[in-house]
């Protein structure tokens, strides 16, 4: 547990101290960053890397009125303001690249670059288009298929959307405990409006962080399509796609995932 402000977050930690290159905060999407995950020991190799917890999932506590979006962007800039480096890079996934977006465009003179992976949190079509699959009213076994280009991929005790349908013998009473307290702190932040901000896609012009915005190709959650669009509101965004991965690239294929992210923090 680290403290940061007034609030008290589990944080994984990873990777030399003393790097000498700029370090990695991940942003995570609707289940923490798992020390098992493929792209993990890659990444940590020659960066420092920083993993919290958001308040609500895992062990981090929640303090009772803790529960937007606002709470979670302010939350993380104190977290900036608190590391002693000069320079962050950050990275978030799904829902936590909502959080990632919001955060660089408040113009933390910190945030140094900024990669996305399939974030949602802007709406981009019609009042009665869905650009973002409704992940609370959509069964789990449709979220499993829509979430991975190929469910069989998932690493084994790593868990994604439609993780509902994937309960089995194996995984423990504590490791569902703390699935379940993770999807009812995600409703809490993500219910309504549903996954997004009304206003986001108006200030993403503002974001002054190289960018790299991250695709799986045959995600059914957000699609590539949603993406581009995305990726062309940040000013000097790079879109680049995944083959052959869904709405976690960074799971699918970490290999793949880690040469773009490589090339893009060493360019």
């Amino acid at each position: 547990m680290r403290r940061f402000g007034p609030h008290t977050l589990e944080v994984l930690e990873a990777g030399p101290v003393d790097a000498g290159t700029t370090p990695v905060l991940l942003i995570h999407g609707i289940n923490p960053i798992s020390a098992k995950a493929p792209f993990l020991a890659r990444l940590a190799e020659h960066r420092r890397v920083i993993a919290p917890s958001h308040p609500g999932f895992a062990t981090s506590p929640r303090p009772s009125d803790f529960d937007t979006m606002y709470d979670l962007v302010n939350l993380y800039l104190d977290l900036l303001d608190s590391l002693p480096d000069e320079k962050v890079v950050v990275i978030g996934f799904g829902f936590g690249g909502w959080i990632a977006a919001e955060l660089a465009v408040t113009g933390h003179p910190r945030l140094d670059r900024l990669i996305l992976v399939d974030p949602v949190g802007i709406k981009l079509g019609g009042r009665e288009d869905r650009d973002i699959v409704h992940i609370f009213n959509t069964p789990p076994a449709e979220l499993n298929r829509l979430a991975w280009h190929d469910p069989a991929r998932r690493p084994p005790g790593i868990y994604g959307l439609g993780w509902q349908a994937t309960i089995d013998d194996a995984m423990s009473d504590a490791d569902m405990v703390a699935l379940a307290r993770n999807w009812d702190a995600l409703c809490l932040y993500a219910w309504r409006p549903h996954m997004f901000n009304p206003q986001l896609k108006h200030w993403l012009h503002r974001i002054r962080a190289r960018t790299l915005v991250l695709w799986g190709d045959n995600d059914g959650i957000v699609t590539p399509d949603y993406g581009r669009r995305y990726a062309s509101l940040i000013p000097g965004a790079v879109f680049d796609t995944i083959p052959h991965t869904g709405h976690h690239p960074e799971l699918e294929q970490p290999e793949a995932f880690m040469d773009r992210t490589e090339r893009f923090l060493d360019a």
